[in-house]
């Protein structure tokens, strides 16, 4: 039985300028687990640089291991799936987009995270909980940011 494609779907706007929010994303590995430890258990690469597209991550949430697909730091984007873990006992396929745009008066920027999904079955609900946490994730980086 075929799953429900779908797409998911946050603006979150930080405090941080562009520029410093997009090093954040770009060096992943290192700040997500200082900035919210209560999420990001660990975070280790285990193919690449861990910022170059090809690179995998494992990271222990419920643990799971993405793969940057593609990036591009003059548009401040970056693609990355889910190729293993607790997620893909519910969903089939797993791909995240994000990106970091300044806001017109400087004064920070906008983050906006989109994710398309399959489920494995008509069965499983809307995976809601991924937004949500995108949603308390890039804030928190926020905050660290701002501190450091």
């Amino acid at each position: 039985m075929a799953g429900v494609v779908g797409k998911l779907e946050a603006e979150i706007e930080v405090k941080s300028k562009a520029d410093k929010f997009w090093s954040a994303i770009r060096n992943f590995a290192t700040i997500f687990p200082k900035a919210s430890p209560s999420r990001y258990k660990s975070i280790h690469i285990i193919q690449g640089d861990g910022k170059a597209p090809g690179s995998s991550m494992k990271v222990t949430l419920d643990t799971a291991t993405e793969r940057i697909e593609d990036v591009d730091d003059e548009k401040r984007t970056l693609i990355y799936s889910v190729i293993d873990g607790d997620l893909l006992k519910y969903l089939k396929s797993y791909k995240g987009y994000i990106s970091v745009t300044p806001k017109g008066d400087d004064n920070g920027s906008i983050v906006k995270w989109v994710c398309d999904y399959e489920t494995v079955s008509q069965e499983v609900p809307e995976p809601t909980f991924i937004k949500e946490f995108a949603t308390k994730i890039f804030p928190e980086v926020d905050d660290y940011l701002l501190k450091a």
